[in-house]
Order: structure tokens, then sequence, then C-alpha cells
């Protein structure tokens, strides 16, 4: 897109001329072939590899859009000024678009919470929890683009049914926030720890 935009602020400064017909018929098989492609990934797709894809091929089927459109507009009026002001503007919705996408894959290799879960849902559905005192250690991350793991200390008022404490909180996790890997640490003892994620 820097390179896009460079190349735009250049030939406003010098207006060159484009090849009409050429260019808006490859451009637009290029609306078909990458629009269809789009269309294959499916938008909103929770996968983050999917989603680059679909942005991928949404974003090259939109300048495509916009190359046919300036090159007839070019092509009627003579007005060599459409050309840079179209990639502009093509540059600014591809950057609007994808940052979203970039701002998710920073959380997932900075190993932040992930958009999708709800931390304090996170902490109220342990925190509710029958027999539970108390609770640290709290750290929720993703761990692949569309899986969600989650580890905690909870300390019990009781020793008993331990198995059956650890399965219904996952499974209450698992249903209420989305997080499909769970460990849960239980301790007995005094803990001085801070509920942080």
């Amino acid at each position: 897109m820097v390179l896009i935009v460079v190349e735009a602020v250049s030939k406003l400064q010098h207006p060159a001329p484009v090849a009409g017909w050429s260019v808006v018929l490859i451009a637009g098989a290029g609306v078909v072939v990458n629009g269809a492609t789009a269309l294959m990934f499916g938008r909103g797709h929770k996968d983050l590899n999917v989603r680059g894809a679909f942005l991928h091929m949404a974003a090259d089927a939109g300048v495509s859009v916009a190359v046919v459109v300036a090159g007839i507009v070019m092509m009627v009026t003579g007005w060599r000024w459409v050309d840079p002001v179209a990639s502009l503007i093509v540059a600014g919705a591809v950057l609007g678009l994808t940052w979203g996408l970039l701002r998710d894959a920073t959380n997932m290799a900075l190993a932040a919470v992930p958009r999708s879960v709800n931390a304090e849902r996170v902490e109220e559905v342990i925190a509710r929890c029958p027999s539970v005192v108390s609770y640290h250690d709290l750290h929720i991350w993703a761990i692949s683009t569309s899986d969600t793991a989650l580890t905690v200390h909870v300390r019990r008022n009781t020793h008993e049914h331990n198995d059956a404490f650890l399965d219904e909180l996952a499974a209450s996790i698992r249903e209420q926030c989305g997080i499909t890997h769970i460990t849960i640490q239980v301790e007995y003892g005094n803990n001085d720890g801070d509920n942080a994620y």
C-alpha cells in the first residue's frame, strides 16, 4: 500500500496516459476471479488465516473495480488525475479493512487475550463456581488462530469431589466463554496472589 500511495502521489504531480480498454478489460477479469475467490473463503470466519485470505482476495477485487471505474472515467473525460486519486482511495480502504487483522495477529504473537474472549465473563464464571474461595494466576491466550487456552489456580473450601469440580468448572468455561483448552489447578492453603490475566 505504501508503494501504491507513493506512485499515486507521483502521478498526481506528473499525470501519465493510461492504456484505456486494455486496463479496463484486464481489471474486469480481476474483479471476476478475485471476487469469486473471496466468496469461496466466506466473510466473518473466525480462523485468522482464512480471514486474511478473504481480505486479501476482497481487496484485490476492490482494487480491480476501482481500476475499471477509473479507466472508463479517464477514457470518457480525459481526466488523468482520476487514476492516482482512485489508487489513494483503494489504499485507504485496504488499510482500513486489514487493520483488525493486523491487531489480531499482533495480539496472537504477544499471547494477549483474544478479542473473541470476554475476560471479565471468565472471571465471573470462576468466581460463581460453588466451593471456589478465590483464584489467581489466571492466564488466557490464543494457541492457534481458532483455539484459546486458559490456566488458573483456584482455592476451594473443601477437598471433596475434586474430579467432578474440575469437570464442571471446565465445562462452564468452555460453554459460556468459548475457551477450548483449560487447565485448572486446585489449591487449599492461603494465597496472596492477585486475580490477573
